[in-house]
């Protein structure tokens, strides 16, 4: 009797992880790049709009003043100018907002154009809602004055823009390959398939188990990234880290999670989560011999979100590395955010914090 031909393997999890590139092409990688530069260019966010406006009012002030006869005039000047020049920075602001994606799939130079005709066309409509009320003169003259001004501070204006945008992503490729490394460090890949190497003859569902959570880290660590993800995807990406790391620590490492569901929506870097957790078992479970305690909460409050990470620390010197994640993850947040993001860090007693604000 012949024998049965052999089954097809049950397909896994893991595998189809591992079959999953479709998001590493180059499709992928041009999406991902227009993402990453419709955020820089994003004037929808409060902060980035209010240095704009900001920005335009002290222009047309240091103009003003050079015209002005006395400090009367040149209150008497700015008062109408104000005016103005609020409606068409705002007018401005909402047509480049709304135009953000569009804008992204442009060079760098039809950028450019295209905002500055536009704060040019915002300046004429700022300069004809004055005249009926009497506060600007017409005239072709008045009106190409009100055209060139315009055009010049949104020139200006969008320089910055997308300088700023320029400067928070990677210059070059070798860039690019640090930062990839510092994601995820192969002291702790090595240590990660040790680990499951000893688990697969003892416990093969639970290394199946592990090998899905490192190939859901690699994944995202390995993806060209957008320019930010919902925080309960960091925190996904976080458990999946800390469940590796446990396998590996056993009762040493204790974890502790406290997590506010109105917080879930808030936008912050792609793994800006996972350095913080990291660094929390590498510099306050690690090095201890009774290892330590790992919590993770997060809270909705005033319109922010706020995750705190904090570990126990030992009284010997902090390892060397610490400072350096910080830093990668303060500069991240600053770039999404602008001011309206920050992380800080204390020690208190024994408990090292690490607390990182967005807004919702």
């Amino acid at each position: 009797m012949a024998a049965p031909p052999p089954s097809e393997p049950e397909s896994s999890a893991f595998a189809s992880r591992l079959t999953d590139l479709g998001e590493f092409g180059p499709d992928a990688a041009v999406a991902s790049a227009r993402e990453r530069t419709a955020e820089g260019l994003n004037l929808c966010r409060p902060v980035l709009a209010l240095r704009a406006v900001l920005f335009v009012q002290a222009a047309l002030a240091l103009g003003t003043l050079l015209a002005a006869d006395g400090p009367l005039d040149w209150l008497a000047r700015m008062d109408a100018m104000a005016l103005a020049a609020l409606a068409g920075s705002l007018l401005w602001l909402a047509m480049v907002c709304a135009a953000k994606r569009g804008l992204a799939r442009l060079s760098a130079f039809a950028r450019a154009g295209l905002t500055s005709l536009l704060g040019g066309v915002a300046a004429l409509l700022g300069w004809a809602l004055l005249l009926p009320l009497g506060l600007a003169s017409p005239g072709p003259w008045r009106a190409l004055s009100a055209l060139g001004v315009g055009m010049g501070l949104a020139l200006a204006l969008w320089a910055w823009i997308e300088q700023r945008t320029r400067a928070a992503q990677p210059a070059d490729a070798s860039a690019r390959l640090a930062e990839l490394q510092s994601r995820i460090r192969p002291h702790f890949l090595f240590n990660a398939l040790n680990t499951a190497i000893t688990l697969v003859q003892v416990d093969p569902q639970r290394a199946e188990g592990m090998l899905e959570d490192l190939a859901e880290l690699f994944r995202v660590a390995l993806a060209e990234a957008g320019a930010s993800v919902s925080l309960d995807e960091e925190i996904d990406i976080a458990r999946r880290y800390l469940a590796i790391e446990q396998l590996r620590f056993g009762k040493r490492l204790q974890l502790d999670w406290d997590l506010d569901p109105a917080a879930a929506a808030a936008r912050v870097p792609p793994l800006v989560l996972q350095p913080l957790v990291e660094n929390a078992v590498r510099h306050g479970v690690e090095p201890l011999s009774g290892g330590g305690r790992v919590k993770v909460r997060t809270q909705a409050r005033h319109g922010m979100a706020r995750i705190l990470v904090s570990n126990t620390v030992g009284v010997a010197p902090s390892r060397p590395g610490a400072g350096m994640a910080l830093a990668n993850v303060r500069e991240r947040v600053k770039l999404l955010h602008d001011v309206g993001g920050s992380l800080e860090t204390w020690r208190e007693g024994d408990q090292f914090h690490a607390r990182l604000s967005v807004p919702l």
